[in-house]
């Protein structure tokens, strides 16, 4: 195996054992946020209130050895809360920027969708283009920026669904289930010491494993990650099913063919290969394609799911050798 890569896979395995130690469980979400981090790229968590969705935000920047920010959607928030503003200087004579929050490396955008479209649009050009244009001056954010949005599955009201140019910028669909049982057995037997993972994390005994710029040079070493073009043939297939099938109104456009290239890469350096298989890519389908999709008002209301709809077109789609 390549030196280089072996480094990338040390360092992954080393941030994914500080990250157990305040994060219980939730190891296939920890996987993903890495994938996303690694690759360059956002994710949009969806999960009940309680389940560690800031607190996961919080460790990874710990560990990764970035900055972090939370910035709590609501309908009245304004884009300029979110990119900051300029601001008269008496003493200087001159307008100066006072920065928002999204002037950070890992943002946790909370309840993104409690905020209107144009507030939510706030985060368009940062997501694609790693700057934010305030007063007609673009100003460059750090290169690992990375958007961490959380959606409430089960409470729409007083929400705006996300426009579809937004979610088309989330890498991944995050889905954030609550722990099992022996892991809130853990949890619980926990909160009552000194072992609570918000004291673990706050008191800083984990680790800080990587810097920016060591993480900006590991990023680069999925590149060596293999894949071949009979795969990379598969995932245009795949993407391309999104758009024929009869369930679907609205199928993934090229960045979803993007995004399961490069979270198939990333999945396969979080399980230590330098090669990307098939079974990578089926794993990696529903969170990157899931939410890029429309279906159909008929068959939503027969309750076919986007997840249903993407595991038919795997079995349709034919597999390289």
């Amino acid at each position: 195996m390549n030196v280089d890569i072996g480094t990338l896979l040390k360092a992954l395995a080393h941030t994914r054992n500080e990250i157990a130690k305040v994060i219980i469980g939730q190891k296939e979400v920890v996987d993903k946020s890495l994938i996303a981090i690694f690759s360059g790229q956002h994710a949009l968590i969806e999960g009940v209130p309680g389940v560690g969705k800031t607190l996961l935000v919080r460790t990874l920047g710990h560990v990764l050895g970035c900055d972090t920010a939370r910035i709590q959607f609501t309908p009245d928030l304004m884009p300029a809360d979110i990119t900051g503003t300029n601001v008269f200087n008496l003493k200087e004579n001159e307008f100066s920027l006072v920065k928002g929050p999204i002037f950070t490396t890992f943002l946790l955008a909370d309840e993104i969708n409690r905020a209107p479209a144009k507030t939510q649009s706030a985060l368009l050009q940062a997501m694609q283009e790693r700057a934010v244009t305030i007063d007609r001056t673009t100003h460059a954010l750090s290169p690992n920026f990375t958007v961490f949005a959380t959606q409430n599955p089960i409470e729409h009201e007083g929400t705006y669904p996300l426009p579809e140019a937004q979610k088309d910028r989330f890498m991944l669909k995050i889905d954030m289930a609550p722990p099992e049982k022996n892991e809130e057995l853990t949890l619980a037997k926990r909160t009552l010491g000194n072992q609570a993972p918000e004291q673990v994390l706050n008191q800083g005994r984990i680790k800080r494993i990587l810097s920016v710029k060591a993480l900006t040079g590991l990023g680069r070493l999925l590149e060596k990650i293999m894949i071949k073009d009979e795969l990379i043939g598969y995932c245009v297939d795949i993407v391309r099913g999104t758009r024929t099938h009869q369930a679907i109104l609205s199928g993934a456009g090229p960045r979803g063919t993007q995004a399961l290239l490069l979270a198939s890469r990333g999945l396969a350096a979080i399980q230590e290969r330098d090669f990307v298989t098939p079974d990578d890519i089926k794993h990696m389908a529903v969170p990157t394609l899931g939410h890029r999709l429309i279906l159909r008002p008929e068959y939503e209301i027969e309750g076919l799911t986007p997840k249903e709809v993407i595991t038919e077109i795997l079995s349709q789609v034919t597999v390289p050798r």
